[in-house]
């Protein structure tokens, strides 16, 4: 770490899909760039989202934000400085158990790689994006070939009964919805966002009770309740905002611009 780095006061974390990311707009709001901005001066920021932020559909977003870390994928992979802190890979036997239930049981189970798009059941995928965007631009492959490939984390695609069928079958799995309710990440019981941020304090040398963390959805759960300070967006799932210290406005209501000017961080 460089001495501008060990100046830093505090880490914040923020979600990516909105809490940063408007999926209305599919911009960065404004006022949150001038937020982004003011605490860079005295504050390390932080992605922590479900997303591999280095797909290709995600570094356009990493590179608007100029993070100092990234905690990757629920907390499958932590980044700082552009050094790895942690990467864990899912077992082959529980990927195929996964993936096998999945596809017997007509739910969609998989993930988005630069190559294509590895899903069990892919037709619903298909009506799901066409419910959420309209359209459906995936390049559906062989969800069987994830076997042979490094997985950390999964993504299920439709409604809650799904995520009930299969933290049932799963219980040593976490699915926490996204805040649309229209899917849900797959995660080992033991990952979490807030794992990652301790692992971030401990390079840094900061402490837990000096961290912020903006979330949206029931991934940010447990990062939420850990930090210092956790923040809610107006958007946010009802459960993520009976978790937090404070509920914000709207991600297009200037909800991080707001928290931020509310709490003297910038």
């Amino acid at each position: 770490m460089d001495r501008k780095t060990m100046e830093k006061r505090r880490i914040v974390s923020f979600d990516l899909d909105m809490t940063l990311l408007d999926h209305g707009t599919w911009q960065i709001p404004e006022s949150a760039k001038r937020a982004l901005e003011l605490l860079r001066r005295d504050s390390v920021i932080v992605i922590a989202t479900g997303r591999n932020m280095d797909h290709p559909l995600s570094v356009e977003y990493r590179d608007m934000v100029r993070p100092d870390a990234v905690i990757h994928m629920n907390g499958a992979r932590v980044v700082a400085e552009g050094e790895v802190l942690y990467e864990h890979l899912m077992d082959k036997a529980l990927l195929g158990d996964l993936l096998t239930y999945a596809g017997e049981n007509g739910l969609a189970l998989g993930i988005s790689l630069a190559d294509g798009d590895y899903f069990t059941n892919p037709q619903v995928v298909d009506e799901w994006d066409m419910k959420r965007w309209g359209e459906c631009g995936r390049q559906f492959k062989d969800a069987k070939l994830l076997m042979d490939m490094p997985v950390r984390t999964l993504t299920y695609v439709g409604g809650p009964e799904g995520v009930e069928k299969l933290s049932a079958r799963f219980p040593n799995m976490k699915f926490p919805m996204f805040s649309g309710r229209m899917g849900a990440d797959v995660v080992e019981a033991e990952s979490s966002k807030a794992e990652g941020l301790k692992r971030l304090c401990a390079y840094y040398g900061i402490a837990m009770e000096d961290t912020v963390a903006f979330g949206d959805s029931m991934n940010d759960y447990e990062i939420i309740r850990e930090a210092g300070l956790g923040i809610a967006m107006g958007n946010a799932c009802e459960e993520l905002k009976n978790a937090a210290d404070y509920v914000t406005d709207d991600i297009d209501r200037d909800g991080v611009w707001n928290a931020c000017r509310h709490f003297g961080l910038i």
